[in-house]
Parts: structure tokens; C-alpha cells; sequence
């Protein structure tokens, strides 16, 4: 190693600047390749052929160059105006803080699992109380052993806020000490009316933040992640947090608080997916736009910094291949300490599947521990700021985001507003679940490579679950019912011929809870034949095999096929052999498991 000491020296003092015809050259030699690009394609095709376009059409460079931020505005230093870099300018507790999530029912296990939290890693809890979550009447009891002036506790109690909030009120009473930075009632009016759990209630939140004002506590949080959970994309989520938090700053400042005290009773709680670089950009453009809310509301402390909560994606999850969820978390844990959010929770990877036990749990509070602690995420304040992409994109989102606000902003009544978003959202959600279906969007475990087989770890139910819309719901509703009959692969020819196309089709069909019997290697149709009497499966069958293999004998082979039973042929490829349906890239996965299945049963 030591005689790479001069060569380095020399490449460093010389520079290593390179051009950006350079990089389209060497990458447009590597996209030629994989056959991504043509080779007669111009270099500067690699742009749009790496690029990826969001949700709210926004594109994701796959290069950062300083053209792309030369005309931005300036994000501030950490913990300054607009706040884009950070809310503060230094890293409490050695980094985010890490809360753990609390909505077991059952009391005793609760309290035992506050305990073992706090003692291992982690720094503040979040508890769902009240119907169908942790009863409010046992809070002093759980809490009884917590030094609440360390550990902060923000409550999520949609049913009964106010009964929440005097019962954690009346704990730090009791305990005779200040309560921690980032303690929060927890109180979002809104959010419930909009997941379905009521009318908005604003004149409880009106006393909820009288409760709190003098206990130095937060009362209300802009929750976005419940337009998340029903299927937003970044920029509505934004969009309806800084509605949602504009119609607090009002309520409050009606209610005879100044603009200053609103403020400063408001948090906010977002959703970290496994996108990275959007969630990166989406966390520092909250923090901008809420700023500039404060800023034209007259806001003049400390308190236009928002405080956010960043929770681990709800809908990325999946409750099949759940081990999975393991990687989003990590990496939507990453994104959201990388993008400057002051609390993180990491959702236990069995949260799909019900309470969750204390395995997940402690794998959950570990990630937070191992990106703090091991991987030094925490150890710089936005680690992102300055890169031209990072900058570029969060100067796109928070521009549509704010278009998109004013828009919600300019309805008649919150009815409205609220109206606006939902039909904003099942827009999104139609062309999400159509990439998905398509397999643009793939879901590891279940839309792409699942294990059909799988035994899936058994898990309490909640007693009061969310409704969440999944992205791999579609795809798990045919799952959770398997097809009785699995499709017959007639494999044609060598192992090596037919091992591509049998492997994409039997994927494509345990996607939809179909299993598959394949021939194996076969050299005519007098082979396919009797490996498909001697499996005996159904009429269903599927063609896998090479483009010579089908120009040489799958039209006899379908006709053959057909004469032993075969009432619906597929062709794994593109060819004209005479099946009902082929599938290749780019098929409607959802559309193609739906048809095979009633074949199945037909």
C-alpha cells in the first residue's frame, strides 16, 4: 500500500478534474454494454436513461453538477433562517433522537417495554393512547419509572386528545420537573378528521395548548404522515403539512395566543421512505416552507425552526418476505438522520403483521444505534447540504410544494381543503399502483422474488389498526389466497435455454400466490409432453424456453399441448406460436395474475 503513496501525491497535485463529456462518454460506453443505450444513441441520452422521475414529476439526476444549484437561493447555516440545513446547529443527545413507538393495549407489557427501550438505546417514546392503543388510565403507571425532564414523551391519542394530554400533564406534575425538549400532547385535529376518526375538534386543541403552554410543552402535530399513509407523494404531503400547520398558527392565534406562542407549540411529524434522496430533499424543504409560513405570519423567535418527527414509511412495508422491511428501515432511517429530522422513529419490521414483539423491537431502536453510533451519520450536520443534486432537488420540491399549498390554502372551508387533498392523493395512488403493477415500482419479496412458501412469524392483532394504504397490497390480497393449482412451465430445451424466461415467470407468478411445476430440460415436444403427464397439474401451462427454441418448434409444441388437455397457453417472451397471451417487461403483473387465476379455477 505504501507505493501508492507518490502516485496519489502526483494525481492530487496535478488535479482530477474531468469534464461532464467525459462521464456522458464513459457512461454511455457502459449503458452500450447492457444494451440500455443505442449505440448510435448521442453520449448525452445517459441524462434521461438514468434519471428517475418522482411521483409529482419531479426528476432525480443521476449527477450532480454546480449548474444545477448556480441559481439557487442560498439554505443558511444550520439552526439559522430559512432553516433548510438544519432547525439547530448541533446534534443533541450525540445525534437524532432516537423514540421508540408504543401501542400495545396490554399495560405490563407495555411498561416493560418502555423500560427496556430506555435502558438500550433509545431517548424518547411516542405512545398511541387512548381506544385500541395504550389505555390513558395506565400512562402514570408506565411513565412511573421514567425521568420524564430526560426522556421526552409526545402522545398520539386521535380519540380522546384532551383525556391524553391532562393525563400526561398530571405525570409530570407529579414528577415536580420540567419536561423534556420535544415533549408533546400531541394533539392533530385535522389529521384525525382526515384518517376518519372524527370531527375536527379545534376548541379541545385550543385547550390543549393552554395545558401546555405552561409546562413548556408542544400541543399540537401537524401529522403529515397520515396523507402519507393514505397514498400522498412527497410534495402533497408537504403541501398538507404547511395547510394544516397555517391552520393551527390561525386557530391558535384566534384563540388569543401570539404568533410567536403558536409557534412554539407546534410540531410536525413526517414520513421517511426508503427513497433516499427524495426523503433527504423532502425533510429540508419542510423546514424552508415552514419557515417561510412563520416568516409572512410574523414569527420572530427561535420558534420558526420546525421541529420534526421522522417516522419510518408505513405503506413501503410489506407483510410478506417482512424480514425485508428490516433494509427500508435502515435506509429510510438513514435518510431521515441525513436530513436533518430531531427524532427518528424506526417502525419494528413486523409492524404489517401485527404488535409488535420484543425481536423487531430491539432491531428497530438498534438501526438508529448502529447509523449513529457505527456508521457516524450524526457526526456532521447536513451531510447532504451542498450537493448540487441534493440542493436542486429540494429546491423542486419545495416550489411545487408551495404551489400546491396555495392551492389548498384558497379553498372555501377545511371541508374543502381536505377534499382537494384526498382527490390529489387518489390520483397518486392510481399511478403508483399502476408502476407497481407494472413492475416499475418493484417491492422485493413480494412483487419481485417472493418466497411463496414462506412462513410467515405469527403476531398479536392491534386492537385499533391504521388504515394504511400499502403499496404492496394488491399483490398481498392475492397472495394471502394461494391458487390451488399451479401453472405447468413447459421448459424447451437446455437448462441454460430456458433457465432465464422459467425464472421470470415462475417470479411473476408466485407475485399473485401461483405456484409452478417446471419440465426441465427437454430436447422436443415428445418430452414436454410426458413431463407434463407426469406432473399432472392443470390446464394452465407456460412456455419458457430461447427465441430459437420457439421459431423451431413452439407452434407444434402449443398444438401438442393443446391436444393433451391444455385449455390456455402462456409465452414467456415475444413470438407468435399461437398462445392465448404472452408476458415480458413491462407487463401488467397485477391484470396478467388476475386472468391465470380464474383460468386456474375455470
Amino acid at each position: 500500500m505504501a507505493s501508492d503513496g507518490p502516485a496519489v501525491e502526483v494525481a492530487l497535485s496535478e488535479g482530477l478534474e474531468h469534464t461532464q463529456d467525459e462521464w456522458e462518454k464513459a457512461t454511455a460506453a457502459v449503458l452500450r454494454k447492457s444494451r440500455r443505450l443505442a449505440d448510435d444513441a448521442p453520449d448525452a441520452d445517459v441524462w434521461a436513461k438514468l434519471a428517475t422521475t418522482t411521483l409529482d414529476g419531479i426528476s432525480v439526476t443521476p449527477l450532480g453538477t454546480p449548474a444545477l444549484s448556480a441559481e439557487l437561493t442560498d439554505g443558511g447555516l444550520p439552526g439559522q433562517a430559512p432553516f433548510t440545513r438544519g432547525a439547530t446547529a448541533t446534534r443533541e443527545l450525540d445525534g437524532w433522537d432516537v423514540r421508540a413507538w408504543f401501542t400495545d393495549p396490554d399495560a405490563e407489557r407495555t411498561a416493560r417495554d418502555v423500560v427496556t427501550d430506555l435502558e438500550n438505546g433509545v431517548n424518547s417514546l411516542w405512545i398511541s393512547a387512548g381506544t385500541g392503543g395504550v389505555p390513558i388510565d395506565a400512562l402514570a403507571t408506565i411513565l412511573e419509572p421514567v425521568f420524564v425532564d430526560l426522556a421526552a414523551v409526545t402522545l398520539d391519542a386521535p380519540f380522546e386528545p384532551l383525556e391524553a394530554a391532562r393525563a400526561l400533564a398530571a405525570v409530570i406534575a407529579d414528577k415536580g420537573v420540567d419536561a423534556a425538549p420535544g415533549t408533546s400532547f400531541g394533539a392533530d385535529p385535522v389529521g384525525a378528521a382526515f384518517r376518519g376518526r372524527g370531527v375536527v375538534d379545534f376548541e379541545a386543541a385550543v385547550e390543549i395548548a393552554r395545558l401546555a403552554q405552561p409546562l413548556g410543552v408542544r400541543a399540537l402535530t401537524v401529522d403529515a404522515t397520515a396523507v402519507h399513509d393514505a397514498g400522498a407523494s412527497d410534495v402533497q404531503e408537504l403541501a398538507y403539512s404547511l395547510a394544516t400547520g397555517a391552520q393551527y398558527l390561525r386557530t391558535l392565534g384566534e384563540a388569543g395566543f401570539s404568533v410567536d406562542e403558536a409557534a412554539a407549540l407546534i410540531d410536525f411529524r413526517y414520513a421517511a421512505t426508503d427513497e433516499q434522496f427524495p426523503t433527504i430533499a423532502k425533510l429540508r424543504a419542510a423546514r424552508r416552507l415552514w419557515n417561510r409560513v412563520v416568516e409572512l405570519s410574523g414569527v420572530t423567535t427561535a420558534a420558526a425552526g420546525q421541529m420534526q418527527h421522522a417516522v419510518t414509511s408505513r405503506p413501503m412495508m410489506a407483510s410478506y418476505d417482512p424480514y425485508v422491511n428490516m433494509l427500508r428501515t435502515t435506509v429510510a432511517a438513514f435518510a431521515a438522520g441525513v436530513g436533518g429530522a430531531a427524532a427518528v422513529t424506526v417502525l419494528p419490521f413486523d409492524e404489517p403483521l401485527g404488535l409488535p414483539e420484543p425481536f423487531s423491537r430491539r432491531i428497530a431502536r438498534n438501526t438508529s444505534s448502529l447509523l449513529i453510533s457505527e456508521s457516524h451519520v450524526a457526526e456532521v450536520t447536513d451531510p447532504a447540504g451542498g450537493s448540487h443534486a441534493v440542493e436542486k432537488l429540494t429546491d423542486d420540491l419545495a416550489r411545487a410544494a408551495w404551489a400546491l399549498f396555495g392551492e389548498i390554502d384558497a379553498t372555501s372551508s377545511l371541508e374543502a381543503a381536505l377534499d382537494l387533498v384526498r382527490t390529489r392523493v387518489e390520483a397518486t395512488v392510481s399511478e403508483r399502483a399502476l408502476a407497481i403493477a407494472r413492475r416499475r415500482r418493484p417491492i422485493t419479496g413480494v412483487s419481485e422474488f417472493p418466497n411463496l412458501h414462506e412462513d410467515l412469524p405469527e403476531r398479536r392483532p392491534y386492537d385499533r389498526p391504521l388504515e394504511v394504504h400499502r403499496y404492496a397490497g394488491e399483490f398481498e390480497a392475492l397472495r394471502a389466497t394461494p391458487a390451488s393449482t399451479p401453472v405447468f412451465l413447459a421448459s424447451m430445451g437446455t437448462i441454460a435455454a430456458f433457465t432465464a424466461r422459467s425464472t421470470f415467470a415462475a417470479n411473476l407468478l408466485a407475485a399473485g400466490g401461483v405456484d409452478t411445476v417446471v419440465a426441465g430440460p427437454t430436447e422436443g415436444v415428445d418430452d414436454v409432453l410426458a413431463a407434463h403427464r407426469e406432473a399432472g397439474t392443470s390446464a394452465v401451462v407456460c412456455l419458457v424456453g430461447n427465441d430459437v427454441a420457439y421459431q423451431e418448434w413452439g407452434s407444434e409444441l402449443v398444438t401438442a399441448l393443446r391436444g393433451a388437455g391444455a385449455t390456455y397457453v402462456v409465452l414467456a417472451g415475444k413470438a407468435d406460436v399461437g398462445a392465448d397471451t404472452t408476458i415480458a417487461m413491462g407487463v401488467d403483473a397485477l391484470a396478467f395474475l388476475r386472468s391465470i387465476r380464474e383460468e386456474l379455477t375455470a
